[in-house]
């Protein structure tokens, strides 16, 4: 564990740093979601911070494992390292504070301090979303030495960026947010996570995604975890060091991609992820059929015009 630390801490000491403190603060909301009795939203008050500081220490030790396989620009991914730490640090530190006040941290423009808040943490998302864009520059600008890994990392980081903008959907005032804002009446919220009704409805434990609704959390989830699900492929192909494993990594990528947006499809026709309809069905099988048809071309097609 020594090792692994003292290793992530030289590709990069700021996202290093951001782990440790999001593993403290994971703690600390643990201890919350069991002491302190408050709900909102339907969920424990601090069950929240504890997903964001789960999903940040993951984030930032992806992107310091990833950042010892680039050399290139590297004043630029410095920086980049340091925007990433400190956002996301900030971001997890507002999400705290509004769960101490006992209230929503997202879309929450109840009071002038909420709506700030709110905005503050917008702001920080989309600066961090173009700090990942740069990290993908960085990507495509490497010259691997082992091609299915550089494409894990490619294709990883390209799915994850445009999971991450799907969270745009969700700050979109609803439907019915949108009348009441017209007809100047008082509203607490902008934005939802549910797709056809408030949030706070049942959720599934642990995550609250929506049981009787859509819910864009789910493909947002699946989206921005591309970073560890197709490099870890690639990770594990690159003992290989053959021609298949470019092409598998491509397979992969292009089924990962194929089935967020399929989740992406079934959340914004207000469907739950738990009933799917026969036409939600009949697409995953249309994907799963697809997938195993590419695995099959793949392996026949050339792959140095991908190395």
């Amino acid at each position: 564990m020594v090792n692994i630390i003292r290793k992530a801490w030289q590709s990069s000491p700021p996202l290093t740093f951001t782990v440790m403190l999001m593993l403290a603060a994971l703690v600390f909301s643990a201890a919350g979601i069991f002491l302190d009795a408050r709900i909102i939203t339907g969920m424990p008050a601090w069950l929240k911070p504890a997903k964001f500081a789960i999903s940040t220490a993951l984030y930032c030790g992806t992107l310091a494992w990833l950042f010892r396989s680039l050399d290139v620009w590297p004043r630029f991914l410095r920086a980049m390292g340091w925007v990433t730490s400190v956002v996301v640090i900030l971001e997890v530190a507002l999400i705290d504070v509004q769960a101490a006040r006992g209230t929503t941290s997202h879309f929450n423009v109840a009071t002038p301090l909420d709506g700030t808040l709110f905005a503050v943490m917008g702001t920080m998302i989309a600066v961090l979303w173009l700090s990942s864009v740069g990290i993908l520059a960085v990507s495509f600008r490497q010259k691997f030495r082992d091609p299915a890994w550089g494409w894990s990392v490619r294709l990883g980081l390209l799915i994850t960026v445009l999971g991450s903008a799907t969270g745009g959907l969700m700050v979109r005032p609803t439907p019915d947010q949108m009348t009441a804002m017209r007809q100047h009446q008082y509203v607490t919220a902008s934005g939802a996570h549910t797709v056809g009704a408030p949030d706070g409805g049942p959720g599934i434990p642990g995550v609250g995604w929506s049981t009787g609704h859509g819910d864009v959390r789910v493909p947002h989830f699946f989206g921005l975890h591309g970073l560890q699900v197709i490099p870890l492929l690639g990770w594990l192909l690159a003992r290989r060091r053959d021609s298949e494993a470019v092409k598998l990594v491509f397979t992969a990528a292009g089924s990962y991609l194929a089935f967020v947006a399929i989740l992406m499809w079934q959340a914004l026709r207000g469907q739950s992820i738990l009933e799917p309809d026969a036409t939600t069905l009949l697409a995953f099988g249309i994907w799963l059929v697809a997938t195993a048809a590419a695995v099959f071309a793949f392996r026949k097609a050339p792959v140095e015009a991908l190395a």
